[in-house]
């Protein structure tokens, strides 16, 4: 009996021996390699997005809100017939106030500013946002909204309607060009790819293009339509997946 339990007693003094031998040695890290991935989808916008003003005035608030009415209502049934849907033209704001203009004074020689403020008239303003999905009508239809009474036209961009589906093109192409080099680099080094351990992303999904305002005049009666060239986006994804290796 007294045998038996020096023997348990002399292994576990051993084993722990052993053990202060590790003490402050680093543990081997996990066997990785980390392989990284590109991939790019170039896309063509098919939104055009814009907005423009309607502005009317007069000494009687009531007769400028009825006259911006009447342009609004005119405007509406000129991008409902061109195909703008309902859910895709949204007025985002609408101001009412006074113009003041300085009185005069008749003299000898010309008017003189009195230094004394008179009504001059009460301005309505309307703002309204726009999107059409069939770029080709979006020159045509920008042409002519300024025959119907709209102003300050602005902030025209150009965007993709699903982004979301090239982005993940994108990822995918990225995930396919990582395991392909993951793959190619086990083999040249002698190793088996077990699981992944690790992954991120990196991307570059650009926003809407915008358009130079300076190149946005509505055309008038009997003009072509202004062309707008919406160019193309190209969404890029960059992986890096980490393999445990054997």
């Amino acid at each position: 009996m007294f045998e038996l339990l020096a023997l348990f007693l002399f292994s576990k003094t051993i084993s722990e021996i052993k053990g202060w031998s590790l003490i402050g040695k680093d543990i081997a890290p996990q066997t990785t390699i980390t392989v990284l991935g590109k991939g790019e989808v170039v896309v063509k916008p098919d939104i055009a997005a814009f907005s423009f003003g309607i502005q009317e005035e007069s000494l009687v608030v009531g007769e400028a809100q009825e006259a911006v009415a009447k342009s609004e209502a005119a405007i509406l049934a000129f991008l409902a017939e061109s195909g703008v849907a309902k859910d895709d033209v949204k007025v985002s704001g609408y101001n009412i106030y006074p113009r003041y203009e300085y009185g005069v004074t008749e003299s000898r020689s010309y008017p003189q500013p009195d230094g004394k403020q008179v009504l001059a008239a009460y301005v309505v303003t309307e703002s309204v946002e726009v999107k059409v999905r069939k770029l080709a009508d979006a020159g045509k239809i920008i042409g002519q909204l300024g025959e119907l009474g709209a102003t300050n036209l602005s902030g025209l961009t150009f965007s993709v309607d699903k982004e979301e589906e090239a982005v993940k093109q994108a990822r995918a192409k990225a995930i396919a060009d990582a395991k392909a080099s993951a793959r190619g680099l086990a083999k040249d080094l002698g190793v088996s790819l077990m699981r992944i351990v690790s992954f991120s992303e990196n991307g570059d999904f650009p926003g809407p293009i915008y358009y130079a305002k300076a190149e946005m005049g509505m055309a008038s009666a009997g003009r072509a339509a202004p062309e707008l060239p919406s160019g193309t986006n190209k969404i890029t994804s960059q992986v890096s997946i980490t393999y445990e290796i054997r």
